[in-house]
């Protein structure tokens, strides 16, 4: 489904934390906001979520009006949350449980989700007892399990070991080309943003703009090869430049 922001802004009493946008993210598309601290992108994602409702400015969903509603899309935080009472298994269908109770269909699809990615040993295991990348990937099966076509990921995979993120990303590459989900994600890391990204939305210092909305036309299936190969850099160094040229 498509996500349109149009004019949105947001004021906390005097401060203006972002600026109108328009921000477009096309069916099945995967978009990177990227960007200095304060500057509104997660503002932007509590404003998609419903969670927050703009100063000015809506939000659609495959056209359809969803300013100031929740439920419409799946959201990580950057912490996992896991509800430490829940076992693994129990955190990722937590999204079905409190619609009523998770049917045996949905928490079998769950445990083979986590079979998939390496943490079928641990479906009975409580959060204290994984590591912080195990936790981190159980809270992304959670926000996937809960089925919604958008998903707006906050860096989710920011406090991973550089193993373990690479892993991840290239996970995630795998279920979006499988299920082609609207992907809308929030990372200071540019070689994250580049790796993953059909376009990555260079925002500016607060109060937030869109500075520039780059493509980023890289061969896919992407590989960590990728990273060394001259359109990559080319790219990167102009991230670069629009993110810290004018600090430099």
């Amino acid at each position: 489904m498509s996500l349109v922001l149009s004019g949105v802004s947001q004021r906390f009493g005097s401060t203006e934390a972002l600026a109108p946008v328009d921000v477009e993210v096309a069916s099945g598309e995967f978009v990177s906001i990227v960007g200095p601290s304060g500057c509104g992108k997660s503002t932007i994602f509590n404003i998609v979520s419903g969670l927050l409702t703009p100063t000015t400015g809506s939000v659609t969903l495959d056209g359809k009006p969803i300013t100031g509603r929740t439920g419409h899309v799946g959201y990580m935080l950057q912490k996992d949350l896991l509800l430490p009472w829940r076992t693994v298994l129990d955190n990722i269908v937590l999204g079905a449980d409190l619609r009523g109770r998770a049917s045996s269909r949905e928490r079998q699809r769950a445990a083979d989700m986590a079979a998939r990615y390496g943490l079928g040993d641990y479906l009975d295991h409580y959060p204290h007892a994984l590591s912080g990348g195990m936790r981190q990937r159980a809270a992304v099966m959670r926000t996937l399990a809960l089925d919604h076509p958008v998903m707006l990921l906050d860096e989710p995979f920011g406090a991973l070991d550089s193993h373990t993120r690479l892993l991840m990303q290239q996970w995630l590459l795998e279920v979006w080309r499988e299920q082609r989900k609207t992907i809308l994600f929030v990372t200071h890391d540019i070689d994250e943003a580049l790796f993953l990204s059909d376009r990555v939305i260079v925002m500016s210092p607060r109060p937030g703009r869109v500075q520039e909305v780059v493509a980023v036309d890289l061969r896919r299936p992407r590989d960590v090869h990728l990273t060394a190969e001259i359109p990559y850099t080319s790219l990167k160094g102009h991230l670069l430049d629009l993110i810290y040229g004018r600090a430099a």
